[in-house]
This record gives C-alpha cells, structure tokens and sequence, in this order.
C-alpha cells in the first residue's frame, strides 16, 4: 500500500456551502408547508434531502497542524491521505489518523554487544527520521513509532557484531578508527528495515562507544602493547628502508667499497641509531675491523 492524495477543500469555503444548503433547505421546507398539496411532498422530499446532506458535509470538517497529515478511511477502506495544512474539509463520515511528518529523532539504550572479535562493548546511537509515507506509516506496522525503535536497536546490535572495536591493521576497518563508514553501514541497514514502515532515515550518529566495564582497564592496556608494537614495527620497517638507501647511495656513487664485513657492521649501527630510544653517542673508529 502507497500514500495516495484525497479530497482537501478550504474549510472557510465549506462552510458557506454548508450554511447555503442549511438555508435552502429551510427556505424549501418552509414553501413545501405552505404549498399546494400535490407540490408540498417533492418539495418535502428535495429539502429533507438537502438539509441531509448539509448535516452529513458538518462531519468533513478537520483541522490540520503544520508537518502533519491526516489518514482517511472509509468503512476500513483507504481513501487517501491529506497533507494540506489548516482548516480543510475532506470526505464526510470518515475515520482519520494523525501522522507527524515533523523530523524525529530517537536516543538508543546503551547495549552491551560483543565486536568481531569477541571483546565486549557498550553502543548507542541516535539516528534521525521522518514519515514520508503516511499509508505505510499507518497500515504496514502496528506502531511506527515503535517499529522505529526496535529496528535501531537491532541495526546497532547487528552492526557493532560486525567490526571489531579497534585494529591496527588499515585494511580491517574499525569502530573507532572508521566512525563514517560504521554509520554509513547503519544507516543503509536500518533504512532497509523501516522502508516497510514508510520511514526515511536522515542520519545516523553514535552516541557511546566504549569497552565493557569489565574489561576496560585490561583492554587498554592491550591498545598500549599493541600500540607500541605497531609503532616498532613502523619505525623498523622506516629504519630497514633508510639503510638500503644509505648503501644503495654509497655504492652507486663509489663513495666507498664496502665488502660484506663491512656492510654488515654498517646496517647494524645503523639500525641501533635509527631503532634506539636514546640518543646515539658517537665512537670514532681509529683501528680496523681486521685483526
């Protein structure tokens, strides 16, 4: 079921109409009561009937608040939806639902979900929404509203499972290093899930993310090994490509021949200076290598 637009009149309009059929009516029962017999009963019949229809236009009557439209059905059947704000007349005798098409948001608990990787964590989001289809919104769910909630929660369940919390491998995005890319994966998931619902999702945003209490205090020290570690590996990697320069350099300018006892016993001070932590103190060389 799609959202299809009703019968919205001016009401002010309406209620000329309205008072015009009550007039006429009045001004016809008032001739048929004095008329001729054979005239007075079609004249009965005719205003009976307006004053009728005048009675039953009164219940069209609606009034409509900005960023908000009205769900008309008629016997359990959908006649339309009116979007049109203010006093407006739409088809008598009709049931109507309000729908808010006002921007939502919605503040998720904190959820306890383990990543990727098993670890642990505490979520939550707050993701931004509105009707866009009221038909759906009305008759697809029970309670959109409600719809919307539940689908966030498991959206952010679903998708916290899917990353660990940190890595320091760049091909392996993260929760905390790739926040864009988490929420975008959220948010083309949970739009799937409230399509349903005629629900457009805005934007989506993480509101917490932290490890579980329990393992707070372990986990971090973990990301302090795991961080020097990868900042070893880099600066080894680093030191590793300087030293092939360096001897690339001195033999492609024949500054120096170095035979292999050499060239070993320069990568070796080099990796010292460039992979210490302390500041190198020079020694100057006055014997040889050989003995």
């Amino acid at each position: 079921m799609h959202e299809r637009k009703t019968i919205a009149l001016p009401g002010l309009l309406m209620v000329l109409v309205v008072i015009a059929l009550f007039a006429a009516g009045l001004w016809l029962l008032g001739g048929s009561l004095g008329g001729p017999s054979g005239l007075s009963a079609v004249q009965l019949v005719i205003a009976t009937l307006v004053l009728l229809g005048a009675t039953i236009a009164i219940s069209g009557f609606v009034v409509i608040q900005p960023n908000q439209a009205v769900v008309v059905t008629f016997l359990g059947s959908y006649i339309g939806s009116v979007q049109v704000n203010g006093f407006v007349w739409t088809v008598p005798l009709t049931t109507r639902t309000m729908i808010s098409l006002r921007v939502q948001n919605f503040e998720s608990e904190i959820l306890k979900v383990n990543d990727a990787v098993g670890n642990p964590v505490e979520v939550a989001a707050v993701i931004v929404w509105k009707v866009v289809d009221t038909a759906r919104a009305a008759f697809s769910v029970e309670d959109y509203q409600g719809f919307v909630k539940i689908q966030t929660e498991t959206a952010v369940r679903h998708m916290a499972s899917l990353y660990p919390y940190d890595s320091y491998d760049d091909a392996v995005p993260s929760l905390r290093a790739n926040a864009d890319q988490v929420m975008a994966s959220l948010h083309r998931e949970l739009q799937e899930q409230l399509l349903p619902a005629g629900v457009e999702v805005i934007r989506t945003q993480l509101r917490r993310l932290a490890y579980a209490p329990e393992i707070a205090a372990d986990m971090l020290r973990r990301q302090q090994a795991e961080a020097v570690v990868a900042a070893r590996s880099r600066i080894v990697e680093g030191a590793v490509g300087m030293v092939d320069m360096a001897l690339a350099a001195l033999s492609a300018k024949k500054i120096v021949n170095l035979d292999e006892e050499r060239k070993a016993a320069m990568v070796s001070n080099l990796l010292v200076v460039l992979c210490g932590e302390s500041r190198a103190q020079p020694v100057v060389n006055t014997g040889t290598l050989y003995t």
